[in-house]
């Protein structure tokens, strides 16, 4: 069999908030994109089945689709749990990705100071997107990765803005970024009923960095499993965190 010319990580992206500038929540005036990397034989060996096995344990099955809302709120599979049985399954959700071997690559946009800047005409979503592929790169490239593709797998929005996003990845992978690179990176538009655990992890993990950057002294237990996950590199965006803050 010859050489794969796929790299060794897949790339599942999520993001928290919305990516307007006209109406911003005061509550969450911020707009959070996390890229989750997985070397692929670890993902496929380890990480899917130990979530697949949790749910197995909670539900019976391993249909229900996890979202941060859903269990924050209590919806859908999460309506009839009990304060106990939310309890456990949290417990069993950390253990899962505490012991997932996973990079976490974020980006977190303070709309607020964006529009303060009359950046306007800035789209939130992309901007992120181009951030986070650069700081993608950087991560292959230390891995010895970047002469192989990888692929980026993100959740379909609408007609509209996946096709937006579709164009405006290609535009920032064929040099349109701050390195002046080609990217060797491939987009890849996931139905949002896809049962994906990579794209399951992205969604879960997203608020909290969110929410670190709003209240950076309230306690957030979720942040304190996911800081050991975050890309270290020289080539930061913001020296005061492990993750890019914009502007």
């Amino acid at each position: 069999m010859s050489a794969s010319k796929y790299s060794d990580y897949i790339v599942y992206v999520d993001e928290s908030g919305d990516h307007s500038l006209k109406s911003i929540d005061k509550n969450y005036p911020v707009f959070v994109l996390t890229f989750c990397v997985f070397h692929k034989e670890h993902y496929a060996d380890i990480i899917a089945p130990a979530l697949r096995k949790l749910k197995f344990f909670t539900f019976g099955h391993d249909m229900v689709i996890l979202h941060e809302h859903d269990i924050r709120k209590g919806n859908g599979a999460f309506k009839a749990f009990s304060k106990e049985m939310r309890e456990e399954f949290l417990e069993g959700l950390n253990v899962v990705i505490t012991e997932a071997d996973f990079a976490l690559i974020p980006c977190v946009i303070d709309k607020y100071k964006l529009k303060s800047q009359c950046a306007n005409d800035v789209h939130v979503y992309h901007q992120a997107m181009l951030l986070c592929l650069e700081q993608l790169y950087l991560f292959l490239n230390e891995r010895g990765q970047v002469d192989y593709r990888t692929h980026v797998i993100c959740e379909a929005r609408g007609l509209v803005e996946d096709k937006a996003l579709e164009l405006e990845f290609s535009r920032i992978c064929n040099g349109n970024n701050t390195k002046q690179k080609v990217l060797p990176f491939d987009i890849v538009i996931a139905d949002k009923k896809a049962n994906s655990e990579g794209l399951q992890f992205a969604d879960l993990v997203a608020r909290p960095i969110g929410l670190s950057v709003i209240y950076p002294n309230q306690s957030n237990r979720a942040l304190k499993i996911l800081e050991k996950k975050f890309q270290k590199s020289n080539e930061r965006g913001n020296s005061e965190r492990d993750f890019i803050v914009y502007p």
